[in-house]
């Protein structure tokens, strides 16, 4: 497989966001849907919340212009997922929405990918198969939500995530997985232009759902073809992949359950957060993140080549790094709190 093939898709949704989030930043003052500074957020004027659209709009562009012309109903069935998810998040982002209301948003377009044959196929049993599906896409789809928390975050996680899935694609000879990882890698760094800090626009849930959904699809579809017997190392990699994002989920989760908050009510409790509460500027602290994203995407690429020996020592160095940076976070955040003011 040619690596060149997949760049035009990938410059076409470069330059189609590029081209689309202006005019999302007009629709959204027209329509006014914005975000208004509030103590859970870190702006402090009203910005445009329709940049999701531009990427939804870039990715749809570049994939209709230049995806292979195979795998059409489960391209479709991946289209219609996000543009559920489009809807869904535009009407949250403009009138507000009930998390369970919203689950259940994001469970249908799960459900879509399931019917069209896109899901995990890792045990015997296919109840157990697609409970694990709806689990990993739901799952993976509000862990990206939850990094829209700081300017750049949650559209830099994704280009490197993405990134890191194209590179494996090329490498198991996966079109499907390396056009969309190209659409999907070259729409979120155009957006990523207007909305790293200091953003001029964010991408609202309809751009934060939309992209973790379509890494999690992304997982799912990455396909190393190797015996029965290591797949215990490559089931880990996309977990790697994404590793960022689930850390921070299950931080959140935890701190918020200790609290006797719901772990869906946002807060000022993230990663990125806890890192500003050290010190660092916000610009700081996102770059810190997309270093570890950088991190974790070179270690996944290894992985997937790993010996099962090494996939272990690898997964178990993480498990040992990712429980240490949980403590040491866990205590920032204590501090934090215990502070006057």
């Amino acid at each position: 497989m040619d690596v060149t093939q997949f760049f035009p898709v990938m410059l076409a949704g470069f330059a189609a966001a590029v081209g689309f989030t202006p005019i999302t930043k007009r629709l959204a003052v027209q329509w006014g849907v914005l975000a208004q500074p509030s103590a859970r957020g870190v702006h402090r004027t009203p910005t445009p919340l329709m940049g999701g659209l531009a990427i939804y709009g870039a990715l749809v562009l570049a994939l209709l212009l230049f995806s292979p012309p195979f795998y059409l109903v489960e391209f479709g069935a991946i289209m219609a997922g996000a543009t559920w998810l489009v809807l869904v998040g535009f009407v949250d982002d403009r009138n507000g929405m009930l998390p369970l209301i919203k689950l259940g948003g994001q469970a249908i377009a799960a459900l879509v990918l399931i019917l069209a044959g896109i899901q995990v196929r890792i045990f015997a049993s296919e109840a157990i198969n697609i409970a694990v599906t709806m689990f990993w896409i739901v799952g993976i789809t509000n862990a990206l939500n939850f990094q829209d928390n700081m300017d750049g975050l949650a559209a830099g996680i994704t280009a490197i995530a993405s990134v890191a899935f194209f590179v494996m694609a090329i490498q198991q000879q996966l079109s499907l997985v390396g056009s969309l990882a190209a659409a999907l890698g070259g729409a979120s760094i155009g957006f990523l232009i207007y909305n790293f800090n200091p953003a001029t626009t964010f991408m609202g849930d309809m751009g934060s759902m939309v992209l973790g959904f379509l890494l999690a699809v992304l997982a799912i579809k990455l396909d190393f073809r190797v015996p029965a017997e290591r797949q215990i190392v490559t089931w880990m990699v996309p977990v790697v992949v994404l590793g960022l994002p689930i850390f921070d989920t299950t931080l959140v989760t935890v701190t918020r359950l200790l609290e006797g908050r719901s772990p869906m009510v946002g807060g000022k409790d993230h990663t990125s957060h806890r890192l500003v509460s050290l010190g660092l500027s916000q610009r700081a602290a996102v770059l810190v993140l997309y270093g570890v994203c950088i991190v974790l995407g070179f270690t996944a690429v290894q992985l997937s080549r790993a010996t099962i020996e090494e996939g272990l020592a690898i997964g178990a160095a993480l498990g040992v790094a990712a429980l240490a940076a949980f403590v040491f976070l866990h205590r920032v955040y204590q501090r934090s709190q215990q502070r006057p003011g």
